[in-house]
């Protein structure tokens, strides 16, 4: 079958694009502003990429077009389509459908399917999941948005049982606006937290709720939810109805529970020991991420000491606190008030976060790794919550332990530095990607911490950042 995919480069349609290929199916793909690490992943696959969506890819003549959700009916200024492909794809009456419903139907049946959902770290603890299974022997596939560093790839079929997806509450479609994740049917469903987000398409908490439990329900009775015991908004969906085995984690009372720092803890049960997980990633975040992981690992038989040594081997995830450069900077060749020549390296983060929450997260995660050592915020409000400016009035609490933040404001409506005014003179706005770079570089110093956050490839600022203070 030869499948052409709308929106290719998303992380989620590039990991079906991967298992489509894997599976023996002709793949080809469009879509517009391709950054790595998914383009660069698609062509190694030997997938054809092409730029923009023209109504003339109607003459490669596949069996089947997979619509992502990046595609709409809108229009541009003049009235003409946005998307003039999908135009044409409605007028032949050419066979398409959407990309959760092609995995559901082609991958995921007769699989045991493990679902991470939840607003923060479904992508970090869906590679968790996966990489335990890995290690256990049980050969699992997954689709993960993102690349896990265990594996290198963000997808693939394995030849297990069991198959472990990143579960999105985004809309499918323009023509299915239920949640992705309804059409997984998990027999495990993790659900890691959940708050505000996509405000371009859910008008409050309780819609995101709806969308939550409309899972819940298609989880058999033989299925295990994994929950977060500390979530107000999570025990409002499990309240809603519970038809399958609860486990719970976070708490106190949990039935797993973290005792100890988050890079070196036991995993508790009533009191009991289960496991002793020591590992290179910090936060608290991710030990409950740990957590989550290890209990749905469970529920396919694998034994949480058994999961707590493979997380001592896990890697992370691409663009998650991932170092982009370590630069050796020489203070007194910046600063000519500088007597003493100090040499010393400023540090490139590049990081997913683009949610004030996640943003704080992240944030603290570095500081406690790095101590007292300056932390410079490089971001951009990219995702369309941030765009429409719903969340900017936390922006200031997102980034309360930094010591300058530094705001790409490129396409906003809203007055980011307006916003931003709490945090006095710490806080720098720039219209481009080319004069926030000079921002950045301009306030450096020989060991501080760059930490760029962005849900998008954000212009390539990591490697200006890097030619400017080696230059």
């Amino acid at each position: 079958m030869h499948i052409h995919i709308l929106g290719i480069c998303g992380t989620f349609m590039g990991g079906l694009a991967a298992l489509a290929r894997e599976a023996g199916h002709r793949v080809t793909g469009c879509d517009s502003g391709v950054y790595p690490p998914m383009s660069d992943q698609l062509r190694s696959l030997g997938i054809d990429l092409i730029e923009g969506f023209g109504a003339d890819q109607m003459a490669l003549q596949p069996d089947m077009f997979v619509v992502g959700n990046v595609i709409s009916r809108a229009r541009n200024s003049d009235a003409s389509p946005k998307f003039p492909l999908m135009e044409a794809i409605l007028d032949a009456g050419a066979p398409y459908t959407s990309g959760p419903q092609w995995l559901a139907e082609q991958v995921l049946q007769d699989r045991h399917v493990l679902a991470v959902a939840g607003t923060h770290g479904k992508t970090t603890t869906t590679a968790m999941l996966a990489w335990i299974l890995e290690s256990a022997g049980l050969q699992p596939g997954f689709l993960v948005g993102g690349v896990p560093l265990n594996f290198g790839v963000s997808a693939r079929l394995g030849e297990g049982k069991t198959f472990v997806i990143e579960a999105d509450e985004y809309d499918t479609a323009f023509f299915d606006k239920r949640s992705k994740f309804v059409h997984y049917r998990p027999r495990t469903a993790v659900l890691n937290n959940l708050e505000f987000d996509h405000a371009d398409i859910f008008d409050d908490l309780a819609a995101i709720e709806r969308q939550f439990h409309h899972l819940v329900r298609t989880v058999p009775s033989s299925g295990r939810l994994v929950v977060n015991g500390l979530e107000e908004s999570l025990t409002r969906v499990v309240s809603q109805g519970c038809w399958s085995e609860l486990r719970t984690f976070g708490t106190a009372v949990s039935d797993f529970t973290a005792v100890g720092e988050p890079h070196d803890f036991m995993v508790t049960h009533q009191g009991n020991t289960l496991a002793h997980v020591q590992w290179s990633l910090g936060g608290v975040h991710n030990q409950l991420n740990a957590l989550a992981a290890i209990a749905a690992a469970d529920h396919v038989g694998v034994p949480p000491e058994q999961s707590a040594l493979a997380l001592a081997q896990f890697e992370n995830v691409k663009r998650r606190m991932e170092v982009r450069a370590r630069i050796l900077y020489s203070a007194a060749s910046r600063n000519p008030n500088t007597t003493q020549e100090k040499a010393d390296v400023v540090t490139i983060y590049d990081d997913f976060a683009h949610h004030p929450t996640a943003i704080r997260t992240t944030v603290n995660g570095l500081r406690r790794r790095i101590g007292n050592a300056r932390i410079l915020a490089v971001f951009e409000p990219r995702s369309n919550t941030m765009k429409l400016g719903a969340m900017k009035a936390q922006l200031p609490w997102s980034l309360e332990e930094v010591d300058l933040a530094f705001c790409h404001t490129g396409g906003l409506s809203w007055d980011a530095s307006e916003s931003l005014k709490p945090m006095g003179t710490k806080a720098f706005c720039a219209p481009n990607i080319d004069a926030l770079a000079a921002q950045v570089a301009s306030h450096a110093r020989a060991g501080d911490h760059i930490l760029c956050m962005s849900n998008g490839g954000f212009g390539g600022i990591h490697q200006k950042l890097a030619q400017l203070l080696q230059g």
